[in-house]
């Protein structure tokens, strides 16, 4: 099959202060983020290809092991899974989160998304929610992201009702898979 060649739009966002989160509801489910710290470069690769592959998640293929392992270990960068904890059901990992601390003084949510299988239970609003917590806690002057027509449906609409504003956009080709 010949790969497609799709315009897509990214957009960036900004939240400049905790006050501006707009909070969503805790999900129904029990959910709870654990900080990977180290993060194996392995338990990072097969999350950014569980969560991101559905969403053309591709930048960081590329990357060597070592380079991966470098990033990761680096003091500026934390990784989080979304652990599920089913009523007497065995915990299953539903989501994943890096945050990037810049030399400026923001934290860039480099990634953030959920498995499809919890789609539409409230638990992108609440890991949003969490994200923009542990930057500001964790000293941000302000927290930004970018999204793209490639991610799913729902998150620029959950980026902005937790308050992100847009700052630009800006369009590019990319070839996909048919």
């Amino acid at each position: 099959m010949a790969p497609r060649l799709v315009e897509v739009v990214r957009t960036y966002l900004s939240l400049p202060s905790l006050a501006d989160l707009q909070p969503s509801s805790a999900p129904a489910l029990a959910v709870r983020l654990e900080r990977l710290d180290p993060c194996p470069v392995d338990h990072w690769r097969a999350l950014y290809a569980q969560i991101g592959a559905p969403w053309h998640w591709h930048d960081r293929d590329a990357w060597e092991d070592e380079r991966v392992q470098q990033h990761l270990a680096r003091a500026e960068v934390q990784v989080y899974r979304l652990v599920v904890d089913p009523d007497g059901g065995v915990s299953t990992t539903a989501g994943f989160l890096e945050l990037e601390r810049h030399q400026d003084g923001a934290t860039e949510i480099v990634y953030l998304g959920i498995d499809r299988t919890v789609f539409g239970r409230g638990i992108g609003g609440w890991l949003l929610t969490e994200a923009v917590r542990l930057a500001f806690a964790d000293g941000a002057n302000r927290v930004w992201l970018h999204t793209c027509t490639l991610d799913g449906p729902a998150a620029l609409p959950n980026y902005q009702q937790r308050g992100f504003r847009i700052e630009r956009t800006e369009t590019y080709e990319a070839t996909l898979p048919t």
